[in-house]
């Protein structure tokens, strides 16, 4: 019999900002937040729980937190998250931990091990694990080696070939590597911050960038631009085999192409 498959939807690079109305490059991060919300509650019956891969906030502020805690009350679907360059993880920590919006960073479900790594750096937009998560890494991963394994991290471990984005990847990757080589059993590698879709392999292990639900990156890009493409999510069938499949969600969205091209992009 074929075990039903668990579905996750990761959201990344939210942006909001503690007035509502507030633009960033030309885009309202609320409303494009809302439509992906609302494209979210239309798939509802299929999404088991929501990963959140860092920027949630622009400015780090309580408010921003609290708007994303309401946005998300309709789905009511567990909600797990991790910090970006732009969050306050102790402001995080304070608001994202009720109802079902979850601070748990280990969990197991569906047959799948679920860690979720914070890569983030206070005043430095590149990624850096530390020592100690590092190391709380390799025990994760050794305690259970028998599950497949999915790891989440905001900052790519990998150049995306945009030159100015490039410089803003994980720092010390090598180290990250290293610990992945030895468990086998890691499966995914999910990431944001990049603003696109990506996908590459190594040794294995399948590393997936997603679309921003706020404005996108062109790629394949030496200097910083945007590109006038809508906001979007990937959804993650997970089964207990370790096999698993992905797509992209765009959600399309008039005012948010009006906007950007308003920008000159």
């Amino acid at each position: 019999m074929n075990q039903s498959p668990l579905s996750i939807a990761q959201v990344t690079d939210i942006h909001l900002f503690a007035d509502e109305k507030q633009e960033l490059l030309g885009i309202n991060t609320t409303k494009s937040f809302q439509a992906v919300v609302e494209r979210l509650i239309s798939l509802q019956n299929k999404i088991d729980a929501l990963l959140v891969t860092g920027d949630l906030s622009q400015d780090g502020t309580p408010t921003s937190y609290q708007r994303l805690q309401h946005l998300l009350v309709p789905l009511n679907k567990p909600t797990y998250w991790i910090p970006g360059n732009h969050d306050d993880f102790a402001v995080m920590q304070q608001i994202l931990n009720q109802a079902f919006i979850l601070p748990q960073k280990e969990f197991t479900w569906g047959g799948w091990n679920f860690v979720l790594i914070n890569s983030a750096v206070p005043g430095n937009v590149r990624g850096h694990l530390s020592e100690t998560t590092l190391a709380w890494l390799e025990r994760q991963l050794v305690a259970r080696k028998t599950q497949p394994t999915l790891i989440a991290l905001h900052h790519p471990p990998f150049a995306v070939n945009s030159l100015w984005l490039d410089r803003s990847i994980l720092e010390n990757a090598d180290e990250f590597f290293a610990i992945l080589d030895r468990h086998p059993q890691v499966k995914l590698v999910l990431f944001g911050h990049i603003h696109q879709e990506f996908h590459c392999q190594r040794n294995g292990v399948h590393y997936l960038g997603s679309p921003a639900t706020s404005v996108q990156f062109e790629p394949h890009s030496t200097q910083f631009a945007l590109r006038p493409e809508y906001p979007g999510f990937r959804l993650i069938q997970l089964y207990p085999n370790g096999r698993w499949l992905t797509q992209i969600e765009r959600v399309a969205c008039s005012e948010y192409i009006l906007d950007l091209a308003a920008t000159g992009y």
